[in-house]
């Protein structure tokens, strides 16, 4: 079964039977999502699901005993992780986990364990959004078929490809998040230079991301002389962001640098993979604190790409509102996997 919406290809080497019932999780740095989805109506539902603090476990193996205790466990589960997935193992970039999906299979007891890529499970989750699940931003000048594009700021910097093969969309992992930030203005070198010190190499997930808006902000602070907020008690994304509404002018500043980079990265990601069937943007951070302001911030910047803007404008820019994505996604994908 594929939306309509949003074609996506799926393996479907071993799809459920109706009535079947599957584990799946979306594991980041911060917090881990848990479901059991059953096929209904060909297609995969959410049953019950929990939402554990990533950081208080010490492995996905307990939380899923965790979870199934009532239940009990489904012989098939489906991982969406938060890192570089390699012959069924990863490592976690923000959180230090190692996952080898045979390990848990066997700990489990269970038939099959599928463990991809978190942005690629984004990706995967396209196929289950609904129109309310989607806000478009830039309606494409023009626009014509061709690859996608996922953009997730979090706990990190998540960023995934989508290749159309001419009927759907086959989902692709990256690691896009972690490569160079790119400094244009006077500014950006000495947030750049500020960063550099503390973590020698300097990636967009160190100002795309929750990290990223505290790294800025920081920097105000302490590079640029600017004045936190006397009720600013936790410099953490959520408290600058909240702070920024209220009318801090450092924590504006910072979530205005945040989007500008956003923006920057969104069109490089667009130009790599000639993205002019759109880009996604996802994650937990844009869609809660999106407005008008951030709006016209982005538009500021998306198209600032010198001689290739004609196909940065063609690409459709659209908000992913469903904080689920990548569960749904590893969901759909154990579902046909």
């Amino acid at each position: 079964m594929q939306n309509i919406l949003i074609p996506i290809a799926f393996p479907r080497q071993k799809p459920l039977a109706e009535g079947d019932v599957l584990l799946a999780v979306d594991v980041g740095g911060t917090k881990a999502d848990m479901a059991l989805f059953a096929i209904e109506n060909g297609a995969p539902a959410i049953k019950e699901e929990h939402r554990y603090a990533s950081s208080r476990w010490d492995s996905l193996v307990d939380m899923a005993r965790d979870f199934c205790g009532k239940t009990g466990m489904p012989k098939r589960m489906s991982i969406s992780f938060a890192g570089p997935v390699n012959q069924g193992k990863a490592q976690g970039t923000n959180l230090p986990w190692d996952i080898d999906s045979l390990g848990i299979q066997h700990a489990l007891d269970m038939d099959t364990v599928f463990l991809i890529n978190d942005l690629e499970a984004n990706c995967y989750g396209l196929a289950a959004l609904q129109e309310e699940d989607l806000l478009l931003i830039h309606p494409g000048e023009n626009p014509e078929p061709g690859n996608g594009a996922v953009i997730s700021p979090g706990t990190g910097l998540g960023e995934g490809g989508l290749f159309w093969d001419g009927k759907a969309y086959r989902p692709f992992a990256t690691e896009g998040g972690h490569a160079h930030f790119a400094p244009r203005e006077e500014i950006d070198w000495r947030l750049y230079n500020y960063l550099a010190e503390q973590y020698g190499h300097v990636s967009w997930e160190r100002v795309v991301s929750g990290m990223g808006i505290t790294n800025i902000f920081r920097f105000l602070r302490d590079v640029e002389g600017m004045e936190p907020p006397p009720t600013l008690e936790h410099i953490e994304a959520p408290a600058i962001s909240r702070a920024a509404a209220a009318g801090s002018p450092i924590s504006q500043k910072a979530i205005h640098l945040f989007f500008r980079y956003l923006a920057w990265e969104a069109a490089n990601l667009v130009m790599k993979l000639k993205a002019t069937g759109g880009i996604y943007i996802g994650g937990g951070i844009v869609p809660k604190i999106w407005n008008e302001t951030h709006r016209d911030i982005f538009n500021e910047h998306f198209f600032v790409v010198g001689r290739l803007a004609s196909l940065v404008k063609a690409a459709p820019v659209t908000l992913i509102l469903n904080q689920k994505t990548a569960l749904l996604g590893a969901g759909w994908y154990g579902a046909y996997g």
